[in-house]
C-alpha cells in the first residue's frame, strides 16, 4: 500500500534525485530537469518547483548549503540533500517500482461512459486516435533508436516504458475498432438501438453471468 507522503508531489523525487548528484540553486534544479526532459515523464507545473522545495526543507528532506550571488543578480541559495532526504528519496523510489498503484487514465475514464456518444462517432474518434498514437510511437521509436547510440540504453528506460504503454494502447484500440466494425463487440445492437430510438435498454433483463 502506497505510504502518504510528507512530501506527495512527484516532482519533490526528481529535485531530490537531482541533488544526489550535486548541491544546486532551484533555478539550476530546474534547468537540469528540462535539460533531461523530464517534463515527459510526469506532469511538471514549474512555477511550483519553488514550493516543492521550500516543502523539501521544511520537513528536513534538503537544507540551505550556501549562499551565492553572481554580478548584480538576486542572492540564491544553494540547496543539498540530507540524510533524511536520501532515504526518503531511495524508501520512495523503492515504493513506486516494487508497487503497483491504481491510476486513472483520462481514456479509462471516458470509455466507462463512451455509451453517450453513438458508435460511428466513437469509431471516428478512435480511429483519429490511433493516428495520433501512431506517429507519435513511430516518431518516439526512431528517437530511442538514434539515443541508443549515444547513451547507454539504461537512461532509456523511462522512454521504453513509456512507448510500450502507447504501443499496448494501440493494439488494444485496433482490436476494438474491429469489433466495431464488423458488429462482432457484445451489446453493439444495444448500443445503436438507444441512439436511434433514445430508449435506454433494459439491463435487468440480462442473464447473470455465469
Amino acid at each position: 500500500m502506497a505510504q502518504r507522503r510528507k512530501v506527495g508531489n512527484l516532482l519533490g523525487l526528481h529535485i531530490m534525485a537531482t541533488l544526489s548528484m550535486t548541491p544546486l540553486h532551484p533555478y539550476e534544479i530546474a534547468a537540469h530537469l528540462r535539460a533531461r526532459n523530464k517534463d515527459q515523464d510526469l506532469k511538471i507545473q514549474w512555477g511550483s518547483l519553488y514550493t516543492v522545495v521550500q516543502n523539501l526543507e521544511k520537513h528536513g528532506f534538503i537544507e540551505a548549503a550556501e549562499t551565492v550571488r553572481a554580478g548584480r543578480r538576486p542572492e540564491r541559495t544553494v540547496y543539498r540533500l540530507t540524510d533524511a532526504g536520501r532515504e526518503e528519496m531511495k524508501d520512495w523510489l523503492r515504493e513506486l517500482v516494487g508497487h503497483p498503484a491504481r491510476e486513472f487514465p483520462r481514456l479509462q475514464t471516458a470509455l466507462s461512459v463512451i455509451g453517450v456518444l453513438p458508435p460511428d462517432e466513437v469509431i471516428e474518434l478512435l480511429e483519429q486516435r490511433l493516428s495520433v498514437l501512431t506517429v507519435a510511437n513511430d516518431s518516439q521509436r526512431s528517437d530511442l533508436r538514434g539515443a541508443a547510440h549515444e547513451v547507454p540504453r539504461v537512461f532509456l528506460v523511462e522512454g521504453e516504458f513509456q512507448l510500450a504503454m502507447r504501443e499496448a494502447e494501440a493494439a488494444w484500440i485496433e482490436r476494438l475498432l474491429k469489433e466495431l466494425r464488423d458488429g462482432t463487440l457484445g451489446g453493439l445492437d444495444l448500443w445503436r438501438h438507444f441512439h436511434e430510438t433514445g430508449e435506454t435498454p433494459d439491463f435487468t433483463s440480462f442473464p447473470e453471468p455465469p
